[in-house]
């Protein structure tokens, strides 16, 4: 900068303090040109307010050299301005371009106050002044001008174009090449001979999911959701392999009929408190809760496997309708409770949003520090009306249906954990109990007990930035103890024990663009060790917008 420029300071105390000022909103100004965060945005104060007295100030004392300066300006010309937390920041370093714009500002009220009849308010000295550091800063104010000009043309052009003032719309699809191999008969269950097992007839299949998500805000701090799904994708459960261990975990058959499959709306009661009211297709590992799984847990990216995904007590109520509570979500603390109902459009008697099925969640998360996370979780449910799924279509059949078809009550407990050895790489896993009371039919009192569990492995970034390397080793949900005993006398508990082995390599070609190579293994299939391994090999492709 020259030296005349500043002996043209000099001359004027009073303007420089007002350049001063309007040069930190200035830098606030800049800061709403680029693409921050809520948090920074909170940061920064970067909304002002008018002040009518300079003791309004609380960072301003009658001993700093600049207050007579901006006493003045305050009365004469009103050119300050103030953060909304009271303070002015005038030691605030700045740019050329700020100086600039403060500048702009001062000169804006000037002009005002000459053509409103209030010339006499502006000194000759302090014109002279604004002249000078105009054409001082003339290349400046130019730019300044101009990218003004430009950030206008742009918001229009987007106000023209946007989809919606509220809501944002993303998709994601997935096209999936799969087949399933290793044995030439489906699975049976403990107790059933194996020669009457049906053939394993499959084929190479091609097939797709697609969803649209429509999120909605009002607030800022809520959210309304509508998903859309259509997909064609057969499941490879009992009536292909003869279990339902081997399905994939973003299968699903409505003949491409787009369907909404999911409704709800999230907001916070209070900072320490986040609800959301599910109207349909409610899931709780979708809910914000925490699954202790967070490489794997993705049916789009994650997992291949359903049982692969994540603990199946976060199945829990699937595709109900309920609430959703966590207390404290942003916290090393955290409890979670919900309530879901399996029915609860249905008026009839055995239905409803407390005569039905349902499930009745709570969760306490604990997360010490950074790279350890703990939960401890319980469910209780109640299943009904022929929507007997005890484990959600994991695991072995006498795990899933118990008694046959009878109305239970059932408890569930689990514990998950995750820990971080490195910044990319991840083991975790997941233990479950389960028992469970048959509420109607010839044996009503039966009870039957399960257990489950799995460790898994992950390595984010694997090769290249985006990538996931993750591997799975578990025993999906087995019947260890039953007091039922079906009509040809065969106990419906398992007699061997299955195990899972799944490994797979998610490789992000852009950023837009995911192919995952993975490989399911089932050994001893519905935990009977007379049925052969099944492999399933995939590759699926998840394309998001």
């Amino acid at each position: 900068m020259t030296k005349p420029f500043w002996n043209v300071l000099r001359l004027s105390p009073v303007i420089v303090a007002a350049i001063f000022f309007a040069a930190n909103s200035a830098l606030a100004a800049e800061a709403n040109e680029q693409v921050i965060t809520v948090d920074q945005l909170t940061a920064q104060s970067d909304n002002f307010g008018q002040v009518t007295s300079v003791s309004q100030f609380s960072d301003v004392q009658p001993t700093d050299w600049a207050f007579q300066a901006l006493q003045s300006l305050v009365e004469r010309y009103g050119c300050i301005a103030g953060y909304p937390n009271s303070t002015y920041r005038g030691n605030r370093a700045l740019t050329r371009y700020e100086f600039a714009a403060g500048l702009n500002a001062c000169l804006d009220r000037v002009n005002e106050l000459i053509a409103t009849a209030t010339a006499d308010l502006v000194s000759k000295q302090d014109l002279a002044t604004l002249q000078r550091l105009q054409e001082e800063f003339s290349a400046e104010l130019a730019t300044l001008r101009g990218r003004v000009d430009s950030l206008e043309a742009r918001t229009s052009e987007l106000e023209a174009n946007q989809f919606s003032t509220t809501t944002k719309l993303t998709g994601e699809a997935i096209f999936n090449v799969s087949d399933v191999f290793g044995s030439d008969q489906r699975a049976v269950s403990s107790g059933v001979d194996q020669a009457t097992a049906p053939d394993l007839d499959t084929n190479t299949i091609f097939a797709n999911r697609v969803r649209l998500k429509l999120n909605s805000s009002f607030t800022g701090k809520d959210n309304l959701e509508i998903r859309i799904q259509s997909r064609n994708i057969s499941p490879y459960g009992t009536n292909v392999t003869g279990t339902n261990m081997t399905r994939l975990s973003f299968d699903g058959n409505e003949n491409n009929d787009a369907l909404i499959d999911k409704v709800n709306y999230a907001f916070n009661l209070s900072d320490a408190v986040r609800v959301q009211f599910d109207a349909a297709g409610g899931l709780l590992y979708e809910n914000s809760i925490n699954t202790f799984n967070p490489d794997l847990q993705s049916s789009g990216k994650g997992s291949i496997s359903r049982y692969g995904r994540f603990s199946p007590i976060y199945r829990q109520g699937e595709g109900g309708a309920g609430a959703t509570l966590i207390f404290n979500p942003k916290g090393a603390f955290t409890a979670s409770v919900a309530y879901l109902a399996g029915r609860a459009n249905d008026p009839s008697d055995g239905s409803g949003l407390f005569d039905g099925s349902y499930a009745a969640f709570g969760q306490i998360s604990f997360q010490p520090t950074q790279a350890l996370n703990v939960g401890l979780t319980y469910a209780r449910t109640y299943q009904n009306g022929g929507q007997i799924n005890l484990f959600s279509s994991t695991g072995s059949v006498y795990a899933n249906n118990p008694f046959q078809g009878a109305t239970l009550t059932a408890n569930h407990y689990g514990v998950e954990a995750s820990f971080k050895l490195s910044t990319n790489i991840t083991i975790g896993g997941w233990y479950g109990f389960s028992n469970a009371e048959a509420k109607n039919g010839a044996r009503e009192g039966d009870e039957a007990d399960f257990n489950y569990w799995a460790t898994t492995l992950s390595f984010r970034d694997f090769g290249k930035q985006g990538n996931v390397l993750g591997f799975i080793f578990g025993q999906p949900p087995k019947a260890t103890d039953n007091d039922f005993i079906q009509a040809n006398g065969v106990r419906r508990e398992d007699d061997g024990t299955s195990y899972h082995l799944e490994g797979l390599y998610k490789l992000q070609l852009t950023d837009n663009i995911a192919v995952t190579p993975g490989l399911l293994v089932i050994f001893n299939p519905e935990h009977n060790d007379t049925n052969d391994t099944v492999y399933v090999g995939t590759l699926r492709t998840t394309f998001t917008f």
